[in-house]
C-alpha cells in the first residue's frame, strides 16, 4: 500500500486559518482513507508535538508529525495552502505542509521512506515541482519518485554517518569560508535527534552537512532516528576538534565523546541555523573554557543550555531517583515473597538458612522456608544498592559516565554512616560536582584517556567519600536520628496522624514527581531502621503506599463510574488502565488526567490522598515490603484498615474531581488524548 494516495493531497485549499485547524483538516483525511482510526487522537498526538516545537521551517516548509496507536498505516498527507497558515517559522508562514503519521510499532523501512520524504524538503527542485503541480494525482507522482515507491528513482534514506549534504540543501545564512584549526580544515562530527526520530532529526542532519561544506569544514553526522542509526567510528570521533548536539532527546551512547567540546542546542536549531552551530563548534574547540562532553567549564551553565538552576537540580535528582527505583521495585517484591513463603520471622535468620542449606538439604520448616530465605536474602541485597545507585546516578546526571563510580562510592559511605538516603543525595552531589570539575580541566592529549576510565574515579572518589566521612557523614546521621526521633515523639503522642496526612499530600502532589518520590525514599529507607519495638516505619511505609494508589483509582473511579460523561473518550479508556495501576501502585497513571486539567486533577488527589495517609495512621497500618499495590497486600496489617482507608481516599478523589469538573466550564484541551501516545 502506498505511503500517499490523491484523497490525502489537497491543493490551494482553505483548509482553515490557523495550524490547529489544518491539522484537524489533515488528521480527519487519515482516517477517511483507512489510514487512522481516530481523528481526534492523531489530531492530540500531531498537537502535543507542536506545543513541544512548533514545525515550520524557512521556506515556507511545515512538516508536522506524530507517532500514536490510532494510525494503522506509516503515512503522509500533502496540502499546499493557500492562504498560508503560521507554523511558527521565524521566516513568515507555511504553504507547503506535509503531516507524517506513524505507528507506534512503525517498521523501519516504513520510518525509513518517511525520512527520507524529510530530506527531500530540502531541496529546492522537489519543493518547486510540488508547488507547481496542477493536481492532486501530479502532487502524488512527484512524491512517490522522491521516496522511492512505485519505481520511483529514490532510495529510502539510511539513517547513516554522511559526510556531505545534496548540493540543494539550504543552510539558513551565508557561511565564511575555510574555517580552520592549525592551518587545516576544523573537523566537527554532530549527533541530530528529534522526539519522533523521523523528520527533523534527517533534515538538522542535512543542513548541518551542507553548512559544513560550504564552510570548508570536514564533517561527519549520526541522525539518530526511529529506525536506527549507524554509530561513528572511534577514529572519527578521536580525530575531531567539536562536537554538535542538535537534539531534542537524550544523544544515545554519549560516553562515546568524553572530553570533546560540544556545543548543545535543539534539532530544529540545526535546520534553521546550521551555519551558526558550525562556527560555534569550531569556536568551542579552541576555547578551553567551553563544555565538554562529560564534564563543563563555566560554559555549562551558560544560556545555550536553556535550563534555568530549579531545572537543572529538578534533573539532576530525578535522574538519580529513576536509577534507582529498580532497585526498590525489584527488591521490594522480593522481599514480600520472603515474607510470604517464609514468614515475617524470615528477616531474623534468612542469610544463615541460604548459606547453610540447599534445595537437597533443605532447612526445618521445608520448601516454603528455604525459599522464602533465597527470597528475601535477594531482595535485601537489592535494597541495599538504593543509596548507593541513587548517589551514583545522581553524580551520573551532573558528569556523566565518570561520576557513576565516584557516586556509587560516596552513596556506600553515606550508608556505612547511617546517614541514609539525605546522606546519598549529598554524597553524589558531592561525587558529580568533583568528577565535572575534573573533566573540565584541560589536560594533555597523552592523559585524556586515562582521565575519564582512572584519574576521575579515583580523586573523586577520594573527594566526595573524603569530605563525607570526615565533615558531613556524622552531622547527616544526626539529623536522620532526629528525624526518626521526632516520628516517634509524633507516634506516642497521637500527632502520627498528621504525619500520614502530610505524607498523603505529598505523594498526590506531582504523581511520581520530585515530591512523590521524597516521600517515598523516606519510607523505604526507614524501614531498615523498624523493628518489633518500633514500628513507625512501618506506618510510614503503608501510608506512603497507600496514598499513591489512590490518585489513578480515583480517577478511573470518576471516568468509568461516576461521571464517563464528564470525560473524554481517551480519558474513559485511560480510566480503564487506571484500575489495573492504581491497584499496582503506579500513581504516575493519574498524569493523563492531570495533564489536561491540573487544576481540578491535582486538588482532587491530594484531598484523597490526605484523607487515606490519614486513616492508615489512624488504623495503624503497617506494611514490612518497601514496595506496594495489591502484590503485597500479605505483608500489610491489618488489612481491613488497608482496605478502608484506601477505598475512602478513593472515593473521596473520585467525587472531588467530579464536582470540580461540574463547577465551571472546562476549556477545551488535547492533553489526554496525546498521553495515549506513544513516542
Amino acid at each position: 500500500m502506498s505511503t500517499i494516495t490523491p484523497q490525502l493531497v489537497s491543493l490551494d485549499e482553505d483548509l482553515g486559518a490557523d495550524k490547529a485547524a489544518v491539522l484537524r483538516s489533515l488528521s480527519a483525511r487519515f482516517v477517511a482513507e483507512g489510514r487512522a482510526v481516530d481523528a481526534d487522537a492523531l489530531f492530540a498526538a500531531a498537537w502535543a508535538r507542536e506545543e513541544t516545537d512548533a514545525t515550520g521551517l524557512p521556506g515556507g516548509i511545515a512538516i508536522p508529525h506524530a507517532k500514536s496507536a490510532t494510525v494503522t498505516q506509516a503515512s503522509l498527507a500533502f496540502a499546499r495552502l493557500d492562504p498560508a497558515v503560521d507554523f511558527g517559522s521565524f521566516d513568515g508562514p507555511s504553504d507547503i505542509v506535509f503531516m507524517i503519521a506513524a505507528p507506534d510499532t512503525a517498521a523501519e523501512e516504513h520510518l525509513a521512506v518517511l525520512s527520507t520524504l524529510a530530506r527531500h524538503l530540502m531541496d529546492d527542485d522537489f519543493l518547486a515541482a510540488l508547488r507547481a503541480a496542477k493536481s492532486a494525482d501530479e502532487a502524488v507522482a512527484v512524491v512517490r519518485a522522491a521516496i522511492g515507491e512505485d519505481g520511483g528513482s529514490a532510495a529510502p534514506a539510511a539513517p547513516s554517518a554522511a559526510t556531505s549534504a545534496p548540493a540543494a540543501a539550504r543552510p539558513s545564512a551565508a557561511v565564511v569560508d575555510g574555517l580552520q584549526i592549525d592551518g587545516r580544515p576544523a573537523r566537527i562530527v554532530a549527533v541530530t535527534a528529534c522526539a519522533t526520530g523521523i523528520a527533523h532529526t534527517y533534515m538538522a542532519a542535512d543542513a548541518l552537512a551542507a553548512a559544513a561544506k560550504k564552510a570548508g569544514v570536514e564533517f561527519a553526522v549520526e541522525p539518530q532516528g526511529s529506525s536506527g542509526f549507524d554509530r561513528f567510528d572511534a577514529d572519527t570521533i578521536a580525530q575531531a576538534d567539536a562536537v554538535v548536539f542538535a537534539t531534542d532527546v537524550d544523544v544515545r551512547e554519549p560516553q562515546r565523546f568524553a572530553g570533546k567540546p560540544v556545543v548543545r542546542r535543539s534539532v530544529k536549531a540545526g535546520i534553521e541555523h546550521a551555519d551558526a552551530l558550525i562556527r560555534s563548534a569550531v569556536e568551542a574547540a579552541a576555547d578551553p573554557r567551553a563544555e565538554r562532553v562529560g564534564g563543563s567549564a563555566e560554559a555549562a551553565s551558560a544560556p545555550a543550555q536553556k535550563e534555568s538552576p530549579g531545572a537543572r537540580v529538578k534533573r539532576v535528582l530525578l535522574t538519580g531517583v529513576s536509577y534507582m527505583i529498580p532497585f526498590v521495585a525489584g527488591g521490594g517484591l522480593l522481599i514480600a515473597l520472603g515474607f510470604l513463603f517464609g514468614g515475617f520471622d524470615i528477616t531474623e535468620n534468612a542469610q544463615d538458612i541460604v548459606l547453610g542449606n540447599a534445595l537437597w538439604n533443605l532447612p526445618d520448616g521445608g520448601l516454603l522456608t528455604y525459599l522464602g530465605a533465597v527470597f528475601f536474602t535477594i531482595g535485601s541485597i537489592s535494597m541495599g544498592f538504593l543509596v548507593a545507585a541513587l548517589a551514583g546516578y545522581i553524580a551520573f546526571a551532573i558528569a556523566d559516565r565518570p561520576g557513576i563510580a565516584p557516586g556509587f562510592v560516596a552513596g556506600s559511605v553515606a550508608v556505612l554512616m547511617s546517614a541514609g538516603f539525605i546522606g546519598g543525595i549529598v554524597g553524589g552531589v558531592l561525587a558529580g560536582v568533583a568528577a565535572w570539575w575534573l573533566g573540565s580541566l584541560r589536560v594533555p592529549r597523552w592523559l585524556r584517556g586515562l582521565m575519564p576510565v582512572v584519574i576521575i574515579p579515583l580523586l573523586g572518589s577520594i573527594v566526595a567519600s573524603g569530605l563525607m566521612i570526615l565533615f558531613l557523614g556524622w552531622p547527616i546521621a544526626a539529623l536522620m536520628n532526629a528525624m526518626t526521633d521526632g516520628l516517634n515523639g509524633l507516634a506516642a503522642s497521637g500527632l502520627i496522624v498528621v504525619v500520614g496526612i502530610v505524607l498523603g499530600l505529598m505523594m498526590c502532589f506531582d504523581l511520581g514527581g520530585p515530591v512523590n518520590k521524597v516521600a517515598y525514599a523516606f519510607a523505604v529507607a526507614g524501614l531498615g531502621a523498624a523493628s518489633e519495638s518500633n514500628s513507625v516505619p512501618y506506618l510510614i511505609m503503608a501510608a506512603v503506599m497507600t496514598a499513591g494508589m489512590v490518585p489513578p483509582l480515583g480517577m478511573a473511579l470518576a471516568s468509568t463510574i461516576l461521571a464517563p460523561k464528564a470525560f473524554t473518550a481517551p480519558e474513559r479508556e485511560n480510566g480503564k488502565a487506571a484500575w489495573l495501576l492504581g491497584l499496582s501502585f503506579i500513581s504516575e497513571g493519574a498524569i493523563p488526567f492531570a495533564a489536561a486539567d491540573p487544576l481540578r486533577v491535582i486538588p482532587a488527589s491530594m484531598l484523597g490522598g490526605a484523607v487515606t495517609g490519614g486513616l492508615s495512621m489512624l488504623f495503624s497500618v503497617g506494611s514490612r515490603a518497601p514496595h506496594g499495590g495489591l502484590f503485597v497486600a500479605f505483608a500489610i496489617d491489618p488489612i481491613w484498615g488497608f482496605a478502608v482507608a484506601l477505598l475512602a481516599g478513593t472515593v473521596v478523589t473520585g467525587l472531588a474531581v467530579v464536582a470540580l469538573k461540574r463547577f465551571g466550564r472546562r476549556a477545551e484541551a488535547v492533553a489526554p488524548e496525546a498521553a495515549l501516545i506513544t513516542a
